[in-house]
């Protein structure tokens, strides 16, 4: 009697159950992260989301600095400008005419503008200065916020945070350090950077009482790469296959890791939350000095300390104000 041969399906079935133990084994270590977070109460996601999204946009600006040692700051920002405005086309993806149906073209212009330039000299600062020193800077945001509240929004401020706010100025004269040989004018550009994330700040609250945060994201997305395109152009160097590809992770990381903050700090008390954000400074320091030997000087740990501590205090308090 002749022997039949194995039926196809048999086959098939006997490579299921030889490739089901690697199958449940992947499908396990998915599972096990994904228990943990579940398990974590709604303050520790958050807390997580904030410290990745403040390493993640760390990660970006020592990316940057690495490429600007020979590509120029402004294609950098065009790059991360444009990559950018690609991700957030993808959220008006069921009405992309939805954008322009604004009725505040010049308030989004205004935001654009002082927007693109807090980018350009975040940007220059990371090319041209430690990069723990660009970002103690960047976050001298929360000073400016103290005459800009005064001058423009008609608020009074007390003895108390104005003495704070000049504290924290001294910190930017002491990086600076213009009435000594060691001057350094990339400080005041980095200065000049936390005021016009100061006055972003501003020209939000304005467009918040009208427009919907998706559309002033976009907007930021599309005037932050056109006007990084004119200076990008008359400086391009056309960058390898490999910076290309960094160009873009850099574009990637900057929106993504804003993202994750945004959420993280929506998900907990922004007391607990928002000293994680500072905690860049840290991370900048460490990856400056493992990746590019960088040592901050007696000087900069002053001015680093005196803005630290003047702008979170400032911020902390504000959200404490708002929230009596």
């Amino acid at each position: 009697m002749r022997k039949r041969p194995p039926r196809h399906g048999a086959k098939i079935s006997n490579k299921n159950i030889e490739t089901r133990p690697l199958k449940n084994a992947a499908r396990s270590l998915l599972d096990s992260p994904l228990r943990w977070w579940e398990k974590l109460p709604r303050a520790g996601r958050g807390m997580a989301l904030v410290s990745l999204g403040s390493f993640g946009l760390v990660l970006m600006a020592a990316l940057a600095k690495y490429l600007g040692e020979r590509l120029p700051p402004f294609e950098i920002l065009f790059f991360r400008s444009a990559v950018g405005f690609v991700c957030v086309l993808w959220v008006f993806r069921k009405d992309l005419l939805e954008p322009l149906r604004t009725k505040r073209p010049g308030a989004h212009l205004f935001r654009g503008i002082v927007g693109a330039g807090g980018n350009a000299c975040f940007f220059w600062t990371i090319t041209h200065m430690m990069l723990a020193d660009s970002l103690a800077l960047q976050f001298s945001r929360p000073l400016w916020m103290i005459p800009l509240a005064m001058c423009f929004l008609s608020e009074v401020v007390g003895f108390r945070r104005a003495a704070v706010a000049c504290a924290g100025f001294c910190g930017i004269l002491l990086y600076a350090r213009p009435f000594t040989e060691g001057f350094d004018p990339n400080a005041i550009v980095g200065a000049f950077g936390g005021l016009f994330a100061a006055l972003v700040v501003v020209a939000i609250k304005n467009l918040q009482t009208t427009e919907s945060t998706r559309v002033i994201m976009f907007y930021y997305a599309w005037w932050n790469a056109f006007f990084a395109a004119l200076p990008a152009f008359f400086t391009w160097i056309t960058p390898t296959g490999f910076e290309l590809a960094l160009l873009i992770l850099i574009g990637v990381m900057g929106i993504g890791g804003q993202a994750l903050i945004t959420h993280g700090l929506s998900m907990g008390d922004a007391t607990a939350l928002v000293p994680l954000d500072y905690a860049r400074v840290v991370y900048a320091a460490i990856l400056g000095y493992v990746i590019f030997g960088e040592v901050p000087g007696l000087w900069s740990f002053a001015g680093m300390a005196l803005i630290i501590a003047a702008s979170l205090y400032l911020v902390l308090t504000e959200r404490k104000k708002r929230a009596g």
